[in-house]
């Protein structure tokens, strides 16, 4: 029997470490196939029943193929359509094909852009349209775009309609809400996911073990660690707590290396507390987009 719960019903898995080593905070490595089995099972008796991935996830789609779907919704990724491709909308059905045998299912719950800004794009057209397709097809529900920055709908929302939008959001990369987009596509009806809850695990990291190229934050990371040691409360529940508690907010998408981590994203998600959290908001993209980390 599923467990109920409205905060972890709140979850998804992101699933790129079953496909790859990712993440700044990841000592293991690439999830071993036999504990993605494990995983899987553990997110679905605690009511988790979303699956977010991306054809570009290294082997991720093939591994939750061979695991085992049944009863998750599939979010999955479409990667840059190469320029040089003459019959974009071919491509982008095979594409999509693969990915469905991939992932061992009929139809995908959502299908996103991981580049949108190509809709803005001389093809921008053609993709949106094949995108319409594949969903009055069937073999799509709903299609979106998982974006960088809010700043990329300013251009993107007047010109296509979208069904779900994923983008980053945490208690430092704050832009969906100051620019206030969180509030306008929940209006338009858009459903939303976010995820970098935890900054790629640099939020759940000790200060002393944090990237000496992070150094310049030194005052931020002292806020944060300084505030949890006061209330007595771990990193994983306050960094939970901060997107749970915006209502217009769908899922909250996290990414596991191990059962032991889900269990603590368990029960830390299943906390009924909103905190008063420290001002950690930054507007620094050389922190809060970690796709520039490498030059720091």
């Amino acid at each position: 029997m599923q467990f109920y719960n409205w905060r972890m019903n709140r979850l998804a898995l992101g699933t790129v470490q079953f496909g790859q080593s990712y993440g700044i905070a990841n000592k293991n490595g690439q999830v071993p196939k036999a504990d993605v089995k494990s995983i899987l099972r553990l997110a679905f008796e605690k009511g988790i029943d979303t699956l977010d991935t991306a054809i570009s996830y290294g082997v991720s789609e093939s591994c939750l193929g061979e695991a085992g779907t049944e009863g998750f919704r599939l979010v999955t990724k479409l990667p840059l359509v190469p320029a040089s491709c003459s019959d974009k909308a071919s491509w982008i059905v095979q594409q999509i094909k693969a990915s469905l045998c991939r992932l061992g299912v009929d139809s995908l719950y959502g299908l996103l852009m991981h580049r949108a800004d190509q809709l803005l794009e001389s093809d921008g057209e053609i993709i949106f349209q094949v995108l319409q397709d594949l969903k009055h097809s069937g073999l799509v529900k709903n299609i979106g775009l998982s974006i960088y920055a809010a700043s990329e709908l300013d251009l993107l929302i007047p010109r296509y309609r979208f069904d779900l939008v994923q983008a980053p959001f945490n208690i430092i990369d704050q832009r969906l809400l100051t620019s206030g987009w969180l509030k306008r596509l929940k209006q338009e009806g858009i459903i939303i996911h976010t995820r970098s809850a935890f900054l790629q695990g640099l939020l759940l990291m000790p200060q002393e073990e944090l990237p000496p190229r992070f150094a310049e934050w030194s005052a931020l990371w002292e806020a944060w660690h300084s505030w949890l040691l006061q209330h007595d409360v771990s990193a994983v529940e306050a960094c939970l707590s901060f997107p749970l508690s915006f209502s217009e907010i769908d899922r909250v998408i996290v990414g596991v290396d191990s059962v032991c981590q889900l269990e603590k994203i368990v029960i830390a998600a299943s906390s009924s507390h909103n905190y008063n959290l420290p001002d950690l908001y930054c507007q620094d993209e050389s922190l809060i987009n970690p796709s520039r980390w490498h030059l720091l």
